[in-house]
């Protein structure tokens, strides 16, 4: 079902067939896990043949490159999917900003100018400032 405010043509992002979870899947520290084995087995596996060690460990090395490459990509996709479920939830502000998001000024009704999102806000620049 979907929310009167949400048009029909936005699908909930699904995950083994329900509503995507962040909290059920891989974190971005198990990626970063992966990248690091990755980036070891890339480097280590042609010159495990540049060395001359034997072909049946350079042949392992490959298939364990292949094997982690795999879970990786499929991390990457899963990270990427949580990533557009956030967005599809709805726009945030980011932390850090005082200002309007595009997409703020964009759903604002037209003439009608926002106002200073923070109290602390000094207003425009030189608003505060005698000469």
């Amino acid at each position: 079902m979907t929310s009167p405010e949400r048009p029909t043509s936005v699908r909930p992002v699904e995950y083994k067939g329900e509503a995507l979870d962040g909290e059920r899947g891989p974190g971005l520290g198990c990626f970063r896990f992966q990248l690091g084995i990755l980036l070891v087995l890339v480097v280590l596996t042609p010159l495990s043949v540049a060395w001359d060690w034997d072909p049946g460990i350079s042949a392992a090395l490959l298939i364990l490159t292949i094997i982690v490459l795999l879970f990786a990509g499929q991390t990457v996709i899963f990270l990427l999917r949580l990533v557009a479920a956030d967005r599809r939830d709805g726009r945030r502000r980011p932390l850090s900003s005082a200002t309007p998001t595009v997409g703020e000024l964009e759903d604002e009704p037209a003439g009608v100018q926002p106002g200073p999102s923070r109290s602390d806000d000094p207003g425009p620049p030189g608003a505060g400032v005698r000469e």
